[in-house]
């Protein structure tokens, strides 16, 4: 589910004058890890265009980075679009997934629009992203429920290659298809009460991973825990409410738009609970002419 109104604006300029890539992320240079990351990036977008200039990268989120909110899927996604189109290259909505999913495997689902599925595939050709429904075909809302909003202190990127470590991997593994089919077909038939029960079993089981890997990997909060405990009960008392947690502590809370004001006025008197951002579902990824990043 893309969302509307959390959004990441990238502007790229490549130039035969610059001697090296540069970064700025909400106005604040970025160098060592984060700038390599993205040079590496760019070396791919360089190489399909058969070019060497070098590029200043402007980037900006509305929404905290590195907190468990996607950030990396939005920035990559935008990257992609704004890098291929300063350079030249018009990529069709699979090759900018493909592309997409080289700098953050997430950030492939970012690219199409609505309620989006990521095909596995065997190879780089058939492992990209798809839209499934449009944003119109479910009024579905995400309310993301800020308990932290730091940078948390070990990434996405880490905790993937630790996934391995959990004796409890190869089973979440070979249970993916499974939990997939249930979760599309919710989608399909806009069945609330299938869609809160598989998305509440992945959330969990993926933390279940992170906190059995070598190192153990906590993201939750005692708010977060506290939110995951109370929202199967909002369900009972009749509030359609469902919880997900990305590697974070923040809780998106997923609710039809009719539920939606309910649930903020909960939320946000919930304690330990800092802020609620709300998002509707959204559009593609898009260019956007003429604007600041």
């Amino acid at each position: 589910m893309n969302l509307n109104g959390l959004e990441t604006r990238t502007k790229v300029e490549f130039s035969p004058d610059f001697s090296a890539d540069a970064l700025t992320i909400n106005d604040l240079s970025v160098q060592g890890a984060g700038l390599q990351r993205v040079s590496n990036f760019l070396d791919r977008v360089r190489n399909l265009a058969g070019s060497s200039w070098h590029a200043r990268v402007e980037s900006s989120s509305n929404f905290p980075t590195g907190a468990g909110i996607a950030s990396s899927a939005a920035a990559f996604a935008a990257l992609s679009l704004a890098a291929s189109r300063a350079i030249g290259l018009e990529l069709d909505e699979a090759a900018l997934s493909r592309l997409a999913r080289t700098g953050s495997g997430s950030a492939c689902r970012s690219i199409p629009g609505g309620f989006v599925e990521w095909h596995s595939g065997t190879c780089d050709e058939d492992s990209f992203a798809t839209s499934i429904a449009s944003p119109e075909h479910w009024s579905l809302v995400d309310h993301v429920a800020i308990v932290r909003a730091v940078h948390k202190p070990v990434g996405s990127t880490e905790g993937h290659r630790l996934a391995n470590t959990s004796p409890l991997q190869a089973a979440r593994v070979a249970d993916t298809a499974r939990r997939l089919d249930i979760c599309r077909k919710a989608i399909l038939d806009r069945d609330f009460a299938a869609l809160a029960g598989i998305i509440e079993l992945d959330s969990n089981l993926m933390h279940a991973v992170m906190m059995t890997s070598q190192p153990a990997l906590f993201y939750w909060e005692p708010a977060s825990v506290a939110l995951m405990k109370t929202i199967p009960l909002w369900r009972q008392e009749g509030l359609q409410a469902a919880y997900t947690l990305d590697a974070g502590p923040n809780v998106h809370v997923i609710t039809p738009l009719e539920h939606s004001a309910a649930v903020q006025e909960r939320l946000r008197a919930f304690p330990g609970v800092k802020n609620v951002l709300v998002a509707p579902v959204g559009g593609p990824a898009h260019w956007v002419e003429d604007q600041p990043a």
